[in-house]
């Protein structure tokens, strides 16, 4: 498989969480093809092998780890760090991809116990606990008067919660994760880890089977209009994380004044029988 040009100096070491499928699988995948050397970690056995003989396959002269860990267990996450440390050394980009949108659609008081809290715990919990393993790693790298390790969380946006399906408990706890993001910014400024910058990711709808779980028909009609494939999403923000500065910044795939116009140019050419 072609190997694509590096955006920055050279290689990268990224880290990133729930990489066994969907939008993590096709960034791992393009990280890969920018030639940088990658670990990842998945909840399930069977599809974190299946993903990793997959992307060996796709890249048989890269660098690619894979661990089972389920990011809101902390002694998971211990283990998780002791193994990128490991074997990846050096961490330039660490992304907090997994996340969980509980088991149905429904409205809170429908939902178990059990199901609110593995939802909560993987998206807020699983988050927190991956950013600080992240910066004790980092700190410990060769120090830079400027951001030059950085961490990304995948939160929701006011907007992005208002639109979305999903259930009380996922809503509730991405938008935690873009608190977290910012306040982790003005921590790390605190605290004078200059090195380190924190960012909100926010890749918008993908087009996975978490998003079209349970999903009627008039959802899947908008899907098709304003939903796009991992891999399209994937060629947009990996070189914009491979290539960022600073620090406390939301990268986004699409704007959403875009998203909207794309429904709203969808809605009048149904309507005018186009």
């Amino acid at each position: 498989m072609k190997t694509e040009r590096n955006t920055t100096s050279g290689p990268l070491g990224v880290v990133l969480t729930g990489g066994s499928s969907g939008l993590g699988y096709a960034m791992v995948s393009r990280f890969l093809s920018c030639g940088d050397r990658v670990v990842f970690c998945g909840r399930n056995p069977g599809k974190l092998d299946d993903a990793l003989c997959s992307l060996r396959a796709a890249f048989p002269n890269a660098e690619v780890y894979g661990m089972v860990c389920d990011v809101s267990n902390p002694s998971n996450v211990k283990e998780f760090s002791r193994f990128v440390s490991g074997t990846l050394g050096r961490v330039d980009r660490w992304i907090n991809n997994a996340g969980s949108a509980g088991k149905l659609k429904r409205p809170l008081w429908e939902l178990s116990e059990d199901d609110i809290v593995e939802t909560c715990t993987t998206n807020l919990s699983g988050s927190i606990l991956m950013c600080a393993e992240a910066v004790e790693i980092m700190d410990r790298q060769p120090p830079s008067t400027k951001p030059v390790y950085h961490i990304f969380n995948l939160g929701f946006s006011v907007a992005g919660a208002f639109f979305s399906r999903s259930g009380l408990a996922h809503k509730a706890s991405k938008r935690g994760v873009a608190e977290l993001t910012r306040f982790l910014s003005r921590e790390l400024r605190s605290a004078g880890k200059t090195s380190i910058g924190a960012h909100e990711l926010s890749p918008g709808l993908v087009l996975t089977p978490l998003l079209l779980q349970d999903a009627p028909e008039t959802a899947m009609r908008v899907f098709n209009v304003i939903a796009e494939k991992p891999e399209k999403v994937a060629s947009v923000v990996v070189p914009k994380i491979r290539s960022i500065t600073g620090t406390n910044r939301r990268l986004v795939y699409r704007p959403m004044p875009v998203t909207l116009a794309r429904l709203a140019l969808s809605v009048f050419r149904q309507q005018s029988g186009e």
